[in-house]
């Protein structure tokens, strides 16, 4: 699998991140079928994705950026659509959650066949 392809993947499972949250709070403790219905299927294809993209990312990296990127989706659609107010300092935060996220992508990610032995004192 390409590197590309990896992090495609690991993007399209923080956005499926961001949509099971938001039907999760939809949910009302799981008692509304369909927004149940929305976070179970987003949810097992998040991990899916996730999953697959650390075939080819770190898991740290590839943890990271998905949280960072499905959170500030998360609160960036509350605030579109009026469930949580938004604020200059709000939005500088996502930003930097988001621009975090981006300087992971930047920095190598090639996962390494050897495992580290740990080092002795």
């Amino acid at each position: 699998m390409s590197a590309k392809f990896a992090w495609a993947v690991l993007l399209a499972s923080s956005v499926l991140e961001a949509v099971w949250a938001t039907a999760l709070g939809l949910s009302n403790g799981f008692s509304q079928a369909i927004p149940t219905a929305v976070f179970a299927v987003t949810a097992t294809l998040s991990m899916i994705g996730l999953s697959i993209a650390v075939g080819r990312i770190p898991l740290g990296t590839a943890y990271a950026v998905w949280v960072g990127i499905g959170a500030a989706l998360t609160v960036g659609w509350a605030m579109a659509t009026g469930v949580e107010p938004p604020s200059p300092l709000k939005l500088l935060f996502i930003a930097g959650i988001v621009g975090c996220a981006a300087g992971l992508k930047v920095l190598p990610s090639e996962k390494h066949d050897e495992v580290a032995e740990p080092a002795e004192l």
